[in-house]
């Protein structure tokens, strides 16, 4: 293969997204182009990924997704991932229309890789969120469509030591939580289940149990988020990023936590104490 060699005004620098529309002009992500004159996706169904959520705890952030995706009113796919490594110390988790926001997160993976290469450092995790932002905001068009894409990313800062989520709203806008979030179709639901359980010291696994109690309370308030399926084997995609790295849970943890979480439940529902 060889090398791409550009005029000194007409080099892309670390941007891979630059490099694209140099080496193929009008060939860059669909995403990232204009819908095609007087065609509206409205007239077919586009497969959606629903509930996301994002929490810090004491030493790093929890991110986790469930598994449906829905087409209208019916369910397109049971066990879809939303939860994607960015890079070693981040994760990015995607609702709305899977096809284009798949292609996102792979595209932010690369840019992520070629700034890496080019430059000899890393981006800090927020000039991640940054280049995140041009994204979204390069798929407004499409998004005025009805392909709508609404990421959540998260990750280890090394210059802060600690957790930060960082939202998005279609024209791009990149906002930072606090401590948590949640979003698509049972978003609220979840959200709401988060605020009540959060606090500022919490552990890695109180985190991650209260993300998977926040899925829980979404799948059974939202039709469109689905819920644990123990004869399946499907449980929610859930990942921690602290000062080691991003860690995907294994399902067998996964299941662990909504074991107690149910037994939780149980006991509260019984006149136990919880």
């Amino acid at each position: 293969m060889s090398l791409y060699l550009f005029a000194p005004g007409q080099d892309p620098g670390p941007s891979f997204f630059e490099l694209l529309r140099r080496i193929e002009p009008g060939q860059g992500p669909i995403w990232g182009a204009p819908p095609p004159q007087g065609r509206s996706p409205s007239g077919f169904e586009v497969r959606h990924g629903t509930t996301i959520a994002a929490l810090r705890y004491a030493s790093g952030v929890v991110m986790a997704g469930d598994r449906r995706a829905t087409e209208g009113p019916s369910i397109a796919h049971r066990s879809i991932e939303k939860v994607f490594p960015g890079d070693r110390y981040s994760a990015v988790a995607i609702a709305g229309a899977a096809g284009p926001a798949v292609e996102m997160v792979r595209l932010f993976q690369v840019q992520l890789e070629h700034y890496e290469k080019v430059e000899g450092t890393a981006l800090t995790l927020e000039g991640k969120a940054n280049q995140l932002a041009q994204m979204v905001r390069a798929h407004l068009p499409m998004a005025m469509q009805g392909l709508v894409v609404v990421p959540l990313f998260a990750g280890w800062d090394g210059l802060q030591e600690k957790g930060r989520i960082f939202t998005y709203d279609v024209t791009g806008g990149r906002y930072e939580e606090t401590d948590f979030h949640a979003t698509g179709s049972g978003g609220r639901d979840a959200k709401t289940t988060i605020k009540l359980g959060w606090r500022e010291e919490l552990t890695r696994d109180e985190a991650v149990e209260l993300a998977v109690e926040a899925l829980f309370e979404a799948a059974d308030e939202d039709a469109a988020t689905g819920g644990p399926d123990p004869v399946r084997g499907i449980y929610p995609i859930v990942a921690t990023v602290d000062s080691g790295g991003f860690a995907r849970l294994d399902d067998g943890e996964v299941a662990e936590r909504f074991a107690a979480v149910l037994h939780r439940r149980e006991r509260a529902e019984g006149g136990g104490s919880r």
